[in-house]
């Protein structure tokens, strides 16, 4: 994803947002296949372990698994932090908890963790993708015993939307190196930032570490040197996991899996006889009256075969607000705010997977610094954007005398030093003063 999309996406929230053990959950039962979880396992309850290692065993009957949780903020948290350690994106966790900056919530407020997912309607064989939900789910296992993987991704940008339809996964390749498009080339050299032809293996390579190509050509699932890309739409038309997923992805998807794309914004699901609608804002790519009006159908064949009652103003409100929840519609069936009061509250942990830190910065280099200014707001908001962009530009916020200031770096020389400063000029906007190494120490 471009400096330019990320602060794009960085804008205020009203412009952003576009179980076996445990009651409630008899449906599925906690999977532990894994050979190495990829985030840290807070509890001994196993249903707890599904729950963050989005691993389960499946029932013929029911159509949702996991549940939602809760975790509080520790000072210096982003939503993108708490969303990539509990295995969502950006957009999930964004849409999830609309009353909170993405970028600098308040310590101490629950988040909310949309952990429950609704299957997509298609066969549950391999690999099945729902670019509304960006998400992948890869099932596996015997008839008798059928287990899900599922994992949060990211997909094509608009104008490369990721193709539709049945694929598979011609070979897989670890460390792969990235032949660049043609298309993309003329693409980024029109935009002023030119690409080699052949992109080697390593931390500047977009596919990451691992990759599974696709039937179709020029189609990945792979890794990302963008970890805060998922969940948004900023791949040109590949699918990205997060490093430490496509590694389990990986390990678990063989060569010649079958693979399904779809894009199904609205989601029906059943679970221990309760039916359930989960809502995603659609894409511009699909006819959005057209997908309301068959859900809509689907839910009064139900209604009628059933002679059951739904509830239609939690059916519109549910579509109207597009949280990506999975929300019983019976009439008379829990309200969201009975269902978060649900939800399994969990610790936050010491480390977040991937949470941006200092410990490995040089103590001095060449800094940037920005004007002073009374706006605490604005000056924490762009440094926890700059910590999280890819590349990641590392900022913190100074402050004398009631008055804030950003400070970017180190860096190792001039020329990365400029290259930052444009960044911060041209995406952000921001004014910056260039200070050599002699001038000051490091985070001082």
């Amino acid at each position: 994803m471009t400096a330019t999309a990320f602060a794009r996406r960085a804008q205020p929230l009203s412009l952003l947002l576009l179980c076996g053990l445990l009651p409630g959950c008899a449906g599925w039962a906690p999977y532990f296949g894994f050979d190495t979880p990829s985030r840290l396992v807070l509890e001994v309850d196993p249903a707890r372990q599904a729950i963050q290692t989005h691993g389960f065993y499946l029932s013929r009957e029911d159509s949702v698994v996991g549940r939602l949780a809760q975790v509080p903020v520790r000072e210096g948290d982003t939503l993108l932090d708490i969303a990539r350690h509990f295995g969502l994106g950006y957009q999930h966790i964004a849409d999830a908890n609309p009353d909170l900056d993405p970028w600098i919530p308040h310590a101490g407020a629950p988040v909310l963790l949309p952990l429950q997912f609704i299957l997509p309607e298609a066969p549950r064989v391999g690999v099945v993708v729902n670019l509304a939900a960006m998400r992948l789910f890869y099932f596996s296992g015997s008839p008798q015993k059928p287990k899900l993987s599922t994992w949060p991704i990211g997909i094509g940008r608009e104008g490369r939307s990721t193709p539709l339809g049945i694929m598979s996964v011609e070979r897989k390749t670890e460390h792969p190196t990235w032949y660049v498009p043609e298309s993309i080339r003329r693409s980024h050299a029109q935009q002023g930032d030119p690409l080699p032809a052949v992109v080697p293996p390593g931390p500047d390579n977009p596919l990451g570490d691992y990759a599974l190509y696709l039937s179709k050509p020029s189609y990945l699932i792979h890794g990302t040197n963008k970890p805060f890309s998922i969940g948004l739409r900023a791949s040109n038309g590949c699918v990205r996991l997060y490093p430490e997923d496509i590694e389990r992805a990986f390990k678990e998807i063989p060569a010649k899996t079958p693979v399904v794309v779809v894009n199904q914004p609205y989601l029906l699901g059943w679970l221990n006889g309760v039916l359930y609608l989960e809502a995603h804002a659609p894409f511009e790519e699909i006819d959005v009256k057209q997908a309301k009006a068959n859900v809509l159908a689907k839910l009064r064949q139900i209604a009628k075969q059933r002679q059951t009652p739904l509830d239609w103003p939690k059916i519109e409100a549910t579509l109207k607000q597009a949280r990506g929840i999975p929300v019983p519609i019976f009439a008379h069936s829990a309200s969201l705010a009975e269902q978060m009061a649900e939800a399994v509250q969990l610790e936050r942990p010491d480390h977040l997977t991937g949470q941006p830190g200092n410990a490995n910065l040089p103590a001095s280099g060449w800094l940037l610094r920005t004007a002073e200014t009374d706006d605490e707001y604005w000056v924490r908001r762009l440094a926890a954007q700059l910590n999280h962009l890819g590349p990641r530009i590392p900022a913190r916020m100074s402050t004398h005398n009631r008055r804030h200031r950003l400070l970017a770096g180190p860096f190792a020389d001039e020329t990365a030093a400029r290259k930052a400063q444009a960044t911060l000029s041209e995406d952000f906007r921001a004014t910056t003063e260039l200070l050599k190494p002699t001038k000051h120490m490091g985070w001082k």
